[in-house]
């Protein structure tokens, strides 16, 4: 039996692609289908989002990844986008990611390579910017890797640290945030490999292991997270791809599944989506197979709510693709799709 109701999603897509902005739909439980029911185009690019839920209502934010970087914020209560206020800059260049932190919007700056912070006022609006912590460093990568490139940011299930992942450094930066001052500092750093680019991290449920994805070499590196201490620890490499596989290949996101048994990465040039088995420890992967994501580019991967669908952001093909997941193995099993122009991410409410 499927998922009963109804609910609702939202898509990130490139304005300076064809994409249509923010785009609002409704979820059938039963299917996991995905019908439009409007849009906005109120802010450029808006590539990824977040949501937060108040007493107001729910409030959805998006990053425009521009050259002079901003963040919005959305009401979505009605079938469209409508913004609340204007859009803030981010003090930072060409922001990639957002998430919400202790009443706080952190967003990581690709191209100036820095994490700023925003406070969230009242009814939901963000405020200027109170704090940009500025990433130092470089890679060995000739064109990639010539100073830092923050691409992720996100609080740790204890909401204690806010990790930035640094795809310019191989570099993952544990922080505090100081609720008071709006301010980010420095707590550690855990180097990976020498030009992996690490790109995405995901948490294990269990809250004890991290996943961080890898966009310069197609692998995962499985890490160790003690939340107490806030230290990351690197543990090994795991392909995210078969072997024999040729070309440029550049994974994008990462995803665990709720029972903490699967993982799921999407491969950009492979248009794939992989299988990856977690063992009891948390702490080795294991590729099963790899399937094709449904379209061209998935920029972005993410689960429904209830954990038993994945959906797949296809930036290049211009839709998003939704599979049904066999519980006992992880393979997901293409169910349909719906068209969006360059689709840049995807997330439920």
């Amino acid at each position: 039996m499927g998922d009963t109701g109804v609910g609702r999603a939202f898509i990130g897509s490139f304005t300076s692609a064809g994409g249509r902005g923010i785009i609002a739909a409704v979820v059938d439980g039963e299917t996991g289908g995905l019908s439009e029911t409007g849009a906005s185009d109120a802010l450029a690019d808006p590539s990824y989002l977040a949501l937060a839920t108040g007493p107001g209502g729910t409030v959805l934010y998006a990053v425009s990844e521009t050259e002079e970087g901003a963040v919005a914020a959305f009401d979505v209560d009605g079938p469209s986008p409508r913004p609340i206020g204007a859009r803030v800059p981010v003090c930072g260049e060409g922001p990639t990611h957002l998430a919400l932190a202790s009443g706080h919007l952190v967003t990581a700056n690709y191209s100036s390579g820095s994490v700023s912070v925003l406070p969230i006022g009242g009814a939901g609006e963000p405020g200027a910017a109170t704090g940009v912590l500025q990433h130092e460093g470089t890679g060995p990568h000739p064109e990639r890797q010539r100073g830092p490139h923050a691409h992720h940011v996100l609080p740790d299930p204890t909401g204690r640290w806010v990790l930035a992942v640094d795809l310019g450094t191989d570099r993952v930066r544990i922080c505090a945030l100081d609720t008071g001052a709006g301010e980010l500092s420095l707590h550690g750093e855990t180097a990976l490999r020498p030009g992996t680019g690490p790109r995405h991290l995901a948490f294990h449920p269990a809250g004890s292991h991290a996943y961080v994805l890898n966009e310069l070499e197609p692998t995962l590196t499985v890490c160790r997270w003690d939340a107490d201490a806030g230290v990351l620890e690197p543990l090994g490499e795991t392909s995210v791809l078969p072997d024999g596989v040729e070309g440029p290949v550049y994974p994008s996101e990462v995803v665990v599944s709720h029972d903490g048994r699967h993982l799921w990465t999407a491969n950009r040039g492979h248009d794939s989506i992989a299988v990856l088995a977690l063992d009891e420890s948390r702490e080795t992967a294991e590729l099963v197979t790899t399937v094709p994501c449904g379209g061209r580019w998935p920029r972005d991967l993410a689960l429904d709510p209830a954990g038993r669908r994945l959906y797949a952001a296809n930036e290049r093909s211009g839709d998003v693709t939704w599979f049904d997941i066999d519980p006992d193995t992880g393979v997901p099993h293409r169910a349909g799709s719906l068209a969006a122009p360059a689709a840049s991410c995807v997330i439920f409410a």
